[in-house]
């Protein structure tokens, strides 16, 4: 009695382990969101992760940045490649330009699939965000609505320093290491002729001014000395 006891549990332990859920998937997508999106055709720094179920890997449309080794993988994505991949990339696919190093518990794994597969069929609970920038939020935000503070007026330099003036006023020096100049040009990206400087304050600390395109930043900044 004693021993089916005992072999009850275990099944019912493994059968739990094995369902996976969607909320706690939610809460752990979250260490994701920094470079993964669930909306469709949203990419950042790696490709939209919506309707990646039964997908091929290297798929997602219009993603550019798909290593060589993750597109000749022949791999579809679906609960057993999932497992393989969350639990260790580089030995699943080797050569595959993901950082993530891997996500040790068998539990958590699950209940990311689980989330995953609750995106694809529209039923997902909010995964939430995290990070900050200036006056917004760190994630993927919609920088046509960028508010005073990250609105850039005008950019000059002079020597090894960067002038930023911003539309609530505000004129900060950068130092020109810690001063980068990026594009977007998503839907979520700046309008044209309006970049937005994002960062920690502004305040002689990296930050980052993003344009609505490449071209625009010659056009912008200026050099002007005292």
């Amino acid at each position: 009695m004693r021993r089916a006891a005992a072999a009850a549990l275990l099944a019912f332990a493994s059968a739990t382990l094995a369902a996976g859920d969607a909320q706690r998937g939610a809460q752990l997508f979250r260490q994701c969101v920094a470079c993964h999106s669930v909306q469709p055709g949203e990419h950042l720094t790696g490709p939209s992760l919506a309707h990646v179920w039964n997908r091929k890997a290297g798929g997602a449309k219009d993603f550019l940045r798909y290593s060589e080794a993750l597109k000749r993988s022949g791999v579809t994505w679906n609960d057993a490649t999932l497992e393989r991949w969350l639990a260790a990339p580089e030995k699943f696919i080797p050569g595959n330009a993901m950082t993530f190093p891997g996500m040790r518990d068998a539990q958590a794994r699950r209940d990311v699939i689980a989330y995953l597969r609750a995106v694809d069929e529209n039923k997902a609970p909010p995964a939430g965000k995290g990070g900050g920038m200036m006056g917004m939020g760190r994630s993927k935000l919609d920088l046509k609505n960028a508010p005073p503070a990250g609105q850039v007026r005008s950019i000059t330099y002079c020597g090894d320093t960067y002038t930023v003036e911003t539309a609530d006023g505000r004129t900060e020096k950068v130092w020109e290491f810690n001063l980068r100049f990026k594009s977007d040009s998503s839907k979520l990206g700046p309008a044209p002729g309006r970049p937005v400087v994002i960062g920690a304050g502004m305040q002689g600390d990296r930050a980052s001014i993003v344009f609505a395109s490449p071209k625009e930043i010659g056009e912008t900044v200026r050099h002007s000395c005292p």
